[in-house]
């Protein structure tokens, strides 16, 4: 009796709320409850259509250049390359780690158990066909990859900063002549001239010392070539290839591991394993290597964007508005000279970016342009021939 009444009841405040209401109300609900089921429809579209695109190496290229744009990519490198800059002085200095290529193997190692996690979670883009790709291209650039970073932060240890910016300043001419050894490349005059008042404000702005030290000055000239070819592949197998940042990563990481361990002995100093591995000191040197794995990522992202000379570039904007940020946010004196060299570097690479943007404006111009083919003899022979056939109405 009771199921019954409570029955009675329902229905008779069904049909109140359906007077109160009226059909209006009812169309209301069902239409909110149809835009929801299209927006979760289309949510669910779009997380199918990411995840079939990343099951491609031609989408996942797509989908990278589609996010990481140069902008946003040369971006994400300037403010990971700062933060890096800070960790590594905490590391190096109060922390008090020196053993520069055990750290630059803590970062790959971090790099590489990440990238596993994402291919265990099915994030880590495909890889393009081996036949694409010779494995040896892939372990030239690992080993090269091994060489560049390990001996900067080599030379960055025995050299002064003065010695070691000169260093950083060879790599753009040396980037230069290896592009066009290796693959013809030739630049404008006009990006010549901007490069060399690029690299002259930079060394005004920055060498103010130059201690010499046999040993650094051999490990920093060691280093200028591994780092320029290494900028040079990196962006050579992205732009050329269907390769993705993250896909290359997961695949010279490994060589590159092998051969870091290899120059450990050499030039790391005993001692590695009598190093006080407390928390504070381990917390320091795990966020330099998560940071490493960021900045790997993103150089890896601007390269495949630019160029390794737009790369290059980068890396002494950065210095020099960490010099000015310095002397414009704490009051810091480097001189004048030197505030001097950083406007002028800072004006070089600003006419180096307009002639870069003005290349694609200029191709696209030219693309759009309709062409006017002239007429040959044989088809101004057939105009001809068809006006004489033609008849006159007078």
């Amino acid at each position: 009796m009771i199921p019954y009444i409570c029955l009675c009841h329902c229905q008779i405040g069904m049909a109140l709320l359906d007077s109160l209401l009226g059909n209006e109300a009812k169309r209301f609900v069902k239409r909110k409850d149809s835009d929801a089921g299209e927006a979760g429809k289309a949510l669910e579209e779009l997380r199918g259509s990411l995840y079939n695109e990343l099951r491609t190496s031609e989408g996942a290229k797509r989908q990278q250049q589609r996010f990481c744009g140069p902008v946003v990519a040369m971006t994400f490198n300037f403010i990971v390359s700062v933060g890096i800059i800070l960790a590594n002085k905490l590391v190096m200095g109060r922390v008090g780690f020196k053993f520069p290529i055990f750290l630059t193997l803590i970062h790959y190692v971090t790099a590489w158990l990440l990238l596993a996690i994402f291919k265990t979670l099915s994030i880590l883009p495909v890889s393009p066909p081996a036949r694409t790709t010779p494995f040896t291209s892939l372990f030239s650039l690992g080993a090269v990859m091994a060489f560049a970073s390990g001996l900067a932060n080599t030379s960055l240890k025995h050299n002064s900063v003065g010695f070691y910016q000169m260093a950083k300043i060879a790599v753009t001419p040396t980037i230069v002549l290896a592009e066009f050894i290796l693959f013809r490349k030739t630049i404008s005059c006009n990006k010549v001239l901007a490069l060399a008042v690029v690299s002259a404000g930079v060394a005004v702005a920055t060498v103010t010392d130059l201690e010499f030290n046999l040993f650094g000055a051999m490990i920093a000239i060691a280093w200028i070539v591994p780092s320029a070819v290494n900028k040079i592949l990196w962006s050579n197998l992205q732009q050329q290839g269907n390769w993705t940042a993250l896909a290359l990563m997961w695949k010279t990481t490994p060589v590159t591991i092998f051969f870091l361990l290899a120059l450990m002995p050499w030039l790391d100093p005993p001692g590695v394993l009598l190093f006080q591995w407390d928390i504070n000191n381990s917390s320091a040197i795990l966020i330099s290597a998560i940071l490493g794995f960021l900045l790997q990522w993103s150089g890896a992202l601007a390269l495949g964007a630019t160029s390794a000379t737009s790369h290059v570039v980068l890396g002494q904007f950065k210095t020099c508005v960490i010099l000015l940020g310095g002397y414009f946010l704490f009051k810091s004196d480097p001189g004048f000279v030197s505030l001097c060299g950083a406007v002028t570097a800072l004006c070089g690479m600003s006419v180096y970016t307009s002639l870069n943007l003005k290349k694609p404006q200029d191709n696209v111009t030219k693309q759009t342009l309709p062409t006017l083919k002239p007429k040959t003899i044989n088809q101004e022979n057939v105009v001809e021939s068809e006006a004489k056939d033609t008849p006159t109405v007078v």
